[in-house]
């Protein structure tokens, strides 16, 4: 090919060149300024971002990738992230009522302050999570793990959580007036001047607990097991312990035990006796 013909050839190929070096630059400037919230909301992908004060109310994603996220004091009310990985994600004081959280990984993660009124964690998982001062009012947590989590003076009032394990969690001064405990794990669970009024812990498991100054007030403890649990200043005012286990239970004393009834299937320590279920009026439990 002539030389000539070489350089027309190269002449008329330079002005597409350039616009394709030029739109490579837009799009590259434009991936660059792309925030985190609209990354989040493009992949469902936002690892170790920083979201703090971040809107996201409403927010629709399945299985977001969130672990180590930074989410402090962000709205995130009414969102739904089922199945989200938000493993060691920093949520201190953000807005997560009725948020739909069902199956999502939030073990480890930093909750202090949390306001996740009515909120959905149906088989979550939120082991070893800091819980302190928690606003779980009314809160789905049927089935799910918050083993070894730090709850102190959490509310969780009303709170269904029949199933769910808290195993070996801290729980001191927590408030779970009216919750559903039913067949939930507390095994080895700290849980001193807690309260219990009204609770439903048919069938769960106190078995080594700390309730010392625990409150229980028209509880419902049928079958419940509190072997080897420490009832030191428990008062365990009209409470059902229907076959219940309190065999090995420490400091237990008659004297706090003001109108509780069990029946013969009531496993009690040695010189600590309770009227039956049968011989007391319902209408004053």
């Amino acid at each position: 090919m002539a030389l000539g013909s070489r350089v027309g050839r190269l002449g008329r190929l330079a002005p597409a060149m350039a616009l394709a070096g030029f739109m490579g630059t837009v799009l590259a400037g434009m991936a660059a300024a792309e925030t985190d919230v609209e990354r989040l909301k493009r992949t469902g992908e936002c690892a170790r971002c920083d979201l703090r004060l971040s809107e996201l109310r409403g927010l629709k994603l399945q299985e977001a990738k969130l672990s180590r996220a930074i989410l402090r004091e962000a709205d995130l009310k009414e969102a739904a992230l089922v199945g989200a990985d938000l493993k060691d994600a920093d949520l201190r004081r953000a807005e997560v009522e009725r948020t739909d959280l069902s199956g999502a990984d939030l073990t480890g993660a930093s909750m202090r302050g949390v306001d996740m009124e009515k909120a959905v964690l149906v088989k979550a998982r939120l082991d070893g999570a800091d819980l302190r001062n928690a606003d779980l009012i009314e809160a789905k947590l049927a089935g799910a793990s918050l083993a070894g989590a730090d709850m102190r003076l959490a509310l969780l009032i009303r709170a269904q959580a029949a199933g769910a394990s808290f195993r070996e969690a801290k729980m001191d001064g927590v408030n779970l007036e009216r919750a559903d405990l039913m067949n939930a794990d507390l095994s080895d669970a700290r849980l001193p001047y807690a309260d219990f009024d009204r609770v439903k812990a048919v069938g769960a498991i106190f078995r080594g607990a700390d309730l010392s100054g625990a409150h229980f007030s028209s509880a419902d403890l049928t079958g419940a097991d509190l072997s080897d649990a420490n009832l030191e200043g428990a008062l365990m005012r009209r409470t059902r312990l229907v076959g219940a286990d309190l065999s090995g239970a420490r400091g237990l004393d008659a004297a706090r035990m003001v109108g509780a009834c069990g029946d013969p299937t009531t496993k009690l320590p040695k010189g600590v006796y309770l009227k039956t279920c049968s011989d007391m009026d319902d209408a004053d439990r």
